[in-house]
């Protein structure tokens, strides 16, 4: 069953076209890799899914994009940006606030708790998901910012955990990352993929064909490509796609 669904998407900066005419299905239950060199237009699809573009001033968006059939455009922003998680490259928490603020915070702002037994709660089973319970149980009102790099990006994860999303959008969450916590997030995508969507923005082939099920190889604002990721990677029909894959094309 088809989770996201992008048709005929263009988007552009002005009068920079960075996407254009682009067509893409995204299963439900899968981790759907994007891939492509920079400037193809893969962090710019990420955000259109949770309508993060609209804080672009300068960017227009055409076409259509359905979550479960529906137009993301005619869903409330809120209520989209609930049911459609993201985390980024930096992990980006609140230094300043604990441990455990970082991870309630949205849950309060948008009143998703009822009481502080609830929010305590959400906040563990959070916490838990993003495997990260055992490491900080004990100094919860610590601030964020003591964490190291990889806790931190498991925080983010967390946080976006806490609202029960249907999608997580992941826009390259290891690039700032050494070997070990690089292994620590892709075992957390592969297991959260049990409960929701995932769409991971990589700029390393290895991780996609270590993680995906599938992949959608972007180039110039298109998908040039897109199957399961044994077939993307073992039999590409795209010259592009296999110059990416192995290393030929950055």
């Amino acid at each position: 069953m088809t989770k996201l669904e992008a048709k005929n998407l263009q988007v552009s900066f002005g009068n920079v076209a960075v996407i254009t005419g682009l067509n893409l299905s995204i299963p439900e239950g899968s981790i759907t890799a994007l891939m492509g060199p920079s400037g193809s237009g893969k962090s710019t699809l990420l955000r259109v899914f949770n309508r993060l573009i609209e804080l672009y001033p300068e960017a227009h968006v055409g076409g259509y994009v359905y979550l479960d059939g529906q137009d993301i455009f005619e869903i409330d922003v809120i209520e989209l940006r609930r049911r459609v998680q993201m985390i980024f490259q930096i992990p980006n928490p609140i230094p300043n606030l604990s441990i455990f603020e970082n991870v309630a915070l949205g849950l309060k702002l948008n009143r998703l708790a009822k009481n502080r037994k609830e929010l305590y709660q959400r906040v563990k089973t959070a916490l838990e998901k993003a495997q990260l319970w055992d490491e900080v149980k004990d100094r919860l009102n610590a601030p964020a910012g003591k964490l190291s790099g990889g806790q931190q990006q498991r925080l983010c994860v967390a946080r976006s955990l806490a609202f029960e999303p249907e999608v997580l959008l992941a826009d390259e969450p290891t690039a700032n990352l050494d070997p070990e916590n690089t292994a620590k997030i892709e075992a957390l995508l592969l297991d959260l993929k049990k409960e929701m969507t995932i769409v991971l923005v990589t700029h390393f082939p290895q991780q996609a064909a270590r993680i995906s099920d599938y992949v959608a190889f972007l180039y110039k604002g298109q998908i040039v490509e897109r199957g399961p990721t044994k077939d993307i990677f073992t039999k590409p029909r795209h010259e592009l796609t296999e110059k990416y894959v192995t290393g030929r094309l950055y």
